[in-house]
């Protein structure tokens, strides 16, 4: 009896995945729990173990395929598949004098090849009167779409979100700027003719992008979309943290077995300053404000496939020394594609580090349903007024960017104050003040 295979369960709001990688070929032996199958979602990447020990029978969702949570992947046969028999010897016939000469055999008629299907025309336009999803919706208003114009496929002519999407990649379905829906939800035809399919070069490469960077898309414009988001900047001279790492970093090393780095540093004087500015710390929903009395820090980290943000938990009650041991954890794992779908959910406040990429400065762009995050940028020697002298100070540039509905000019500008006052001061953070 065959096991079957399955789709597991991806995690809050995830629903589907794309198959990237099956590790196994139809045929081949598979152990118990053995990583089979590598699916990639709008947030991670995640293997999918076999179920039984065997062999893989068939695999029914091939690499590149859309698949839902409960689907199909593949059947595992119990135990090895035994090898094709081969085909008994026939008797020799006894020649004959009189035996004619045989004819060779003809070859079969090959079938003719199927027809490929030319692809749907758009629709010449007109007003579109069936019912749209919230998703199918916000996708054709956002881009500026007739739906009139886009080939459906849903049932009863209906616009799926596939569709939509498919004619957001083909230049198809845009309406003229200022056309909006009419009264009743029906979109007024328009005049705009399609945009003809780009025509790709030969030293061009059309690669299509991945689930991940879909959603980070998604994500990054659905912010600029919904929050009233501004940027504030100030500057910190990183002198007096900086002496404390060199003095204490090896020590520190040798008794907790992690490296002492900045980003605890920072993640503790965000704390401190988003404990005086609670509204730093809360989200927009609908029209009520929800103040987080918790703090979990999300620290963006850059990997091949894209950037994920995975959260460092209850950070106000954790050690320099666990701070830093989860972020290197962290880093590591989301490297290698193996963060899960609870340690990046959540969040209240990020902290961004462009500095490890040379980043001099930057406005960063919130992470919803977060009302802020925090930059952090390469620290490089400058001249700065110390007094009535200029000295070459070792200084970092720190940017906040902040949903304006939430926080005020005063509040987002305190909050930067704070961390650059604990942070050249490196005794408040010991203290917190």
């Amino acid at each position: 009896m065959a096991t079957e295979i399955k789709v597991p369960v991806l995690g809050e709001s995830v629903s589907e995945a794309t198959v990237a990688q099956w590790m196994k070929k139809v045929g081949e032996a598979v152990a118990a729990d053995e990583p089979l199958v590598e699916l990639e979602t709008d947030k991670v990447t995640l293997e999918v173990n076999a179920p039984a020990a065997g062999t893989l029978e068939a695999i029914s969702a091939d690499e590149g395929a859309t698949v839902g949570v409960g689907a199909l992947l593949g059947l595992i046969a119990e135990g090895a598949v035994a090898a094709a028999p081969a085909p008994a010897a026939a008797p020799a016939k006894e020649e004959t004098k009189a035996e004619a000469p045989k004819e060779a055999p003809k070859e079969a008629p090959k079938p003719a090849p199927a027809a490929v299907p030319a692809p749907a025309a758009a629709p010449a336009g007109g007003t579109y009167d069936k019912p749209l999803s919230p998703a199918v919706r916000k996708l054709i208003e956002e881009n500026h779409l007739d739906p009139a114009l886009i080939p459906a496929s849903g049932k009863d002519g209906r616009l799926v979100k596939g569709d939509v999407l498919d004619a957001i990649e083909k230049g198809i379905g845009k309406r003229s700027f200022g056309t909006a829906p009419a009264a009743g939800g029906q979109f007024a035809p328009t005049q705009v003719a399609p945009k003809p399919p780009r025509e790709d070069r030969e030293d061009e490469e059309r690669v299509r992008m991945s689930r991940l960077r879909q959603r980070i898309a998604e994500r990054l414009k659905e912010a600029q979309n919904t929050a009233a988001m501004l940027t504030t900047f100030n500057e910190v001279d990183m002198t007096n943290v900086m002496a404390m790492r060199n003095k204490f970093k090896d020590a520190f090393e040798k008794k907790h077995g992690v490296k002492l780095g900045f980003m605890s540093l920072f993640a503790k004087a965000a704390v401190n300053a988003l404990k005086e500015l609670p509204a730093v710390n809360a989200e927009i929903d609908g029209t009520d404000i929800i103040y987080k009395n918790y703090y979990d820090i999300g620290v963006a980290v850059g990997t091949p496939q894209g950037l994920v943000v995975p959260v460092v938990r209850d950070c106000d009650g954790k050690s320099y020394a666990q701070i830093e041991k989860d972020i290197a954890d962290y880093g590591k794992r989301a490297r290698d594609g193996k963060l899960t779908m609870e340690e990046m959910a959540g969040g209240t406040f990020t902290i961004s580090n462009g500095g490890v990429y040379g980043s001099l400065m930057s406005t960063p762009i919130l992470n919803p349903p977060q009302s802020a995050i925090m930059g952090m940028h390469k620290t490089q020697m400058r001249p700065v007024a110390i007094g009535d002298k200029v000295e070459i100070r070792p200084m970092m540039y720190l940017a906040l960017s902040y949903d304006h509905r939430i926080i005020d000019g005063k509040e987002a500008v305190t909050f930067l104050v704070r961390v650059k006052e604990a942070l050249e001061d490196p005794e408040r953070l010991l203290l917190g003040v």
